[in-house]
């Protein structure tokens, strides 16, 4: 890359960006979702296997069958949310390698048969997917509200029920309501949390 991003578009999808729980009443369009979807499938991912799976919940019934499996804390900040994303991850996603890899045939053969290694290679490029979904949905002045408080195997029964695609985590996203933000909390400094060898 020959140039970086302003210090307005950093303040945007790192400094001035939170986590939100209230939201303003305003809808999230297809448009919105399909340019988001758009930017984050450029991210990496091993190989580019691109397991992430995503539903977009916006419709009440959609918001009532995850209800139950929602811990009491991330229920209301869930119903209010126009959107609510569970980032799922696709246990067969190297069965699309010779589509997704296609500079090396053997690629799928990796995989096959070896479970442990199929299960942790969705679930860590997956988890990078929807990082590179919570950047791109702030680049385009969307607000989220990522979190990991909801019974996995309950949402996998409701929503996954073939068995070929689990639960990551679940982001609400919508246009986060600046007045209901609390202090933002501390970060690490890079002493902290850093070393450089």
């Amino acid at each position: 890359m020959s140039h970086i991003l302003s210090d307005r578009d950093l303040d945007l999808i790192f400094r001035n960006a939170r986590t939100h729980s209230a939201w303003l009443d305003k809808p999230v369009s297809d448009v919105t979702l399909q340019a988001m979807y758009d930017l984050m499938r450029m991210g990496p991912t091993s190989a580019n296997c691109s397991p992430a799976r995503w539903l977009f919940l916006r419709t009440d019934e959609s918001k009532e069958k995850l209800k139950p499996h929602l811990i009491a804390g991330n229920v209301d900040k869930t119903m209010a949310a126009p959107v609510t994303v569970i980032v799922g991850y696709d246990i067969r996603f190297h069965e699309r390698l010779d589509q997704l890899f296609p500079h090396d045939l053997t690629a799928r053969s990796w995989f096959e048969g070896n479970d442990a290694l199929i299960e942790a290679t969705a679930f860590r490029n997956s988890a990078l997917q929807g990082a590179y979904m919570i950047i791109a949905a702030r680049a385009l002045g969307l607000d989220c509200g990522p979190m990991s408080g909801f019974d996995n195997a309950g949402v996998d029964a409701a929503f996954f029920p073939r068995g070929d695609v689990k639960s990551n985590f679940i982001c609400n996203l919508g246009y986060g309501d600046p007045a209901a933000l609390p202090p933002r909390n501390p970060r690490l400094d890079f002493g902290d949390a850093c070393q450089v060898l």
